[in-house]
């Protein structure tokens, strides 16, 4: 697979959001890395240190009435992404042609501001 994107800028990306969207009263989970070496099924680890061919990178948050955003990013530049903003507003957004960490930023801001309603890009 391609090296499209840097998960590893992607994951700085993550954590310097964090703070800002605890602030916001959203849940932040801890980030996620899987590793292409691994067996199948491949594990998620949060220790980014037993992750030595970096595949994917992973977060979830959480926020009032049990909304919830759940992000995979993959190397090869497209994500996975599935949402539940209430009972009737739930689904996947699946996006391809993610170009680098700012651009998932941008991606992750609007995701974030359509699932809790809060400003996506919250420091």
């Amino acid at each position: 697979m391609d090296r499209v994107v840097d998960l590893d800028e992607v994951a700085a990306v993550l954590a310097g959001r964090t703070v800002g969207r605890r602030s916001a009263g959203l849940e932040v989970g801890q980030v996620t890395w899987r590793d292409a070496e691994a067996s199948w099924p491949q594990p998620l680890e949060t220790d980014r240190a037993r992750v030595h061919d970096r595949d994917s990178v992973g977060l979830v948050i959480s926020g009032p009435g049990e909304a919830e955003l759940s992000v995979v990013l993959f190397r090869g530049g497209w994500a996975d992404v599935d949402f539940s903003a209430d009972l009737d507003d739930a689904g996947s957004l699946p996006d391809s042609g993610v170009a680098s960490a700012s651009d998932f930023e941008a991606r992750l801001n609007q995701w974030v501001a359509r699932v809790f309603g809060v400003c996506g890009d919250a420091q």
